[in-house]
């Protein structure tokens, strides 16, 4: 009977990747638990095989092997989303110094009893791999001497180089890997050399140079007897280069396929990466992998505003203190004149007055003092950074680093301890001290992050040189993200001034047009919407703060209301909240929910001319109409910039002005009551 049982979905996870390229913090802890807009990289990587359908995962780990299993284990108590229908094991050798030594061990264990999903800890992606899976599964059928199949994506051509981009040759008729060469991180080739066998062994090859190397792949049984057989297969792409030679000999073939342009995939193996990354995700270009959608626990820990910002109901933060693109968790506190843009702030961080942050990304528990300049920096977790510090490109500071004041960084890593440093030859390298918990980081190490051949590796190889730091993203201005589109109109480009919004709320926002249109036009029973509605939320994973939001949106954008007769916007408004009424009445019940009604209505004002020159009637229905209260009003009020919102602050004056005297009015007449009865 064991021939008709279910083939259990199974993936393997790399967990300890790029140990060289986050030094120093790669020296305290496993890459893998490295937080990425405040989760950690591994995380992101079994949320993506969760969502794949993966039913067992084996962690493989050889260092900080302890801590990524407590992570697991805490994970698990915590109910982390990854962590249903999935059962996760962490597996690990002493004697394991590389991703080939890792196939290996996994091979001599029997524990892979089909074929399996690859991954590394540091892949970012929202890709549904099932329909891969199935698409070796056929190739396999055909080939019984298929390997692997490598997932690969298109980037756009003029992106910063990060170390993941290929130039790859495919077999057009069937999608054969035919030539495979990763191309450098800081270098731009004006031409290519590809051997002449490669066209005249093959009838019709497809040459792609604009492709980004996820580290995804699918593998067939025989993938990992390939690395038992041979010794020397110490990365993938020394598989990759193995099977392409020797592909007669092995009768072994690699066949590709892309993603599909709406799916986001990346590798973060530098620092530079980390920042496009964590850029994509707070752009939500990597939508639902988005940090208001509650990714890590299904809560969510996030209030999400206009450009990008992302703050914690429990973050002590004053509103001009966030520009643009920042994500600020629980517990942290920000002091007035401090300026924050393009950064991630981590729990419980303070940030003292008058302090000027862009590109910064602060782990947990840090402390800044007054009067600091930070910008295109690191800062780990539970590091103090005094007053008037200047800390400039190219930063790194370990956990539990402590700068005295008045420090000028740049382009320098700093380290906690002195004793984390060794030579090739294992000796103990004596570090420059800055302060009594903070040193700096010598490039006597270990390692090449520019050798393909280490960017798999587990332990680092031999070697001296540069250890990469961070990096301004200048050159990446102008540049949509690698991941998001393979080509996009310049113009298009150039007038983009915000971040569009993700296809899936796109499309949620009109089936809820197409659904409340129809239901107004038919007079349908409000319950069988609210069905409706509810259904497309749980297709495209929309949270109930987008839910809110699009749902006021969709019922002025109907057509009765966008083109009402005779102008007469109230009137239609008013036919249509009596038909719908209790559809929104369904969503906007608390006070939060009433302000994502009315932030919805400042999108409206934008788009529909004739509510933009009612706005206060219209407003003044919905309160008469208890769909928003007073206090949502002076809430939401209260938050419209005085500038960019002038002209609506200017329409919403005598409102707000009203409903002040209107509560002064029944203040007055309570007391008149109270004094009565006394009498």
């Amino acid at each position: 009977m064991s021939q008709f049982q279910k083939e259990i979905v199974q993936a393997v996870l790399i967990a300890d990747n790029n140990v060289w390229n986050f030094k120093p913090l790669s020296d305290e802890g496993s890459t893998a638990l490295l937080p990425l807009v405040n989760v950690s990289m591994l995380d992101y990587a079994l949320i993506a095989l969760n969502r794949s359908g993966v039913e067992e995962v084996f962690v493989y780990a050889s260092l900080y092997l302890q801590d990524i299993r407590e992570h697991i284990k805490q994970g698990i108590a915590a109910y982390a989303s990854w962590s249903f229908k999935m059962t996760v094991h962490v597996i690990g050798g002493e004697g394991c110094r590389c991703f080939g030594d890792a196939m290996r061990d996994l091979d001599a264990k029997a524990l892979i009893r089909g074929n399996f999903i690859l991954l590394g800890a540091d892949t970012v992606t929202n890709a549904d791999l099932r329909p891969v899976l199935e698409q070796h599964k056929r190739t396999a059928k055909f080939d019984k001497g298929t390997a692997a199949t490598l997932v690969f994506k298109e980037c756009a051509s003029g992106a910063e180089r990060t170390g993941n981009e290929l130039l790859i040759a495919v077999d057009k008729q069937n999608t054969r890997l035919v030539y495979h060469q990763r191309l450098r991180a800081n270098h731009k080739e004006s031409r290519y050399q590809i051997p002449l066998d490669v066209f005249l062994s093959n009838s019709c090859v497809t040459l792609h140079h604009n492709l980004l190397d996820p580290q995804i792949a699918i593998g067939s049984p025989s993938m990992l007897s390939l690395f038992s057989d041979n010794f020397d297969f110490q990365t993938r792409d020394d598989f990759v280069r193995g099977l392409l030679i020797n592909e007669e000999l092995l009768d072994s073939r690699i066949y590709v396929t892309l993603l599909p342009p709406a799916q986001y995939a990346h590798k973060v193996n530098n620092w530079l990466s980390y920042q496009l990354v964590s850029r994509d995700i707070i752009s939500r270009w990597a939508h639902p992998l988005v940090p208001d959608m509650g990714v890590y626990n299904l809560q969510q820990q996030y209030v999400f505003y206009k450009d990008n910002i992302y703050k914690s109901h429990e973050a002590n933060v004053s509103k001009v203190a966030l520009q643009e693109n920042v994500v600020i968790q629980a517990g942290s506190h920000v002091d007035a004149g401090t300026s924050i843009s393009c950064s991630v702030i981590g729990s419980n961080c303070r940030i003292g007055k008058n302090c000027q942050l862009n590109n910064v990304f602060l782990m947990a528990n840090v402390i800044i003092h007054d009067n600091c300049q930070l910008r295109h920096c690191v800062i780990g977790s539970a590091s103090v950074v005094h007053a008037n510090c200047t800390i400039s490109a190219g930063c790194v500071l370990g956990a539990k680093c402590v700068l005295p004041a008045n420090t000028k960084l740049a382009n320098t890593l700093v380290t906690s301890s002195p004793s984390t440093q060794r030579t090739e030859d294992q000796e103990q390298v004596e570090l420059e001290a800055i302060g009594p918990s903070a040193y700096i980081v010598n490039d006597l190490t270990t390692g090449d992050p520019d050798d393909s051949d280490a960017e798999d590796t587990l332990l680092p190889q031999t070697a001296t040189l540069c250890i990469p730091k961070m990096c301004e993203l200048q050159q990446l201005a102008n540049v949509d993200s690698d991941c998001s589109s393979s080509s996009e109109d310049e113009d298009e480009d150039e007038s983009r001034g915000a971040t569009p919004l993700p296809d899936d709320t796109n499309i949620f926002l009109s089936e809820v047009i197409d659904s409340l249109s129809r239901g107004f036009r038919e007079k349908s029973n409000p319950d069988f919407l609210i069905l409706e509605i509810n259904s497309s939320r749980y297709a495209y994973n929309m949270s109930l703060k987008e839910v809110n939001f699009n749902v006021v949106k969709a019922v002025f954008g109907m057509e009765s209301i966008i083109e009402p007769s005779n102008n007469n916007v109230l009137a239609a408004i008013n036919a249509v909240f009596k038909q719908l009424g209790p559809v929104v009445s369904n969503y906007i019940k608390s006070e939060d929910a009433m302000l994502d009604c009315l932030k919805a209505l400042e999108d409206i004002c934008e788009e529909n001319e004739l509510v933009r020159e009612k706005i206060s009637q219209v407003v003044h229905y919905l309160y008469d109409k208890d769909f928003v209260s007073e206090d949502a009003i002076h809430a939401w009020y209260s938050q419209l910039d005085v500038q960019e919102h002038a002209t609506l602050r200017q329409s919403l004056a005598k409102l707000v002005d009203w409903l002040n005297q209107s509560s002064e009015d029944d203040d007055d007449a309570n007391n008149d009551d109270d004094d009565d009865d006394d009498e």
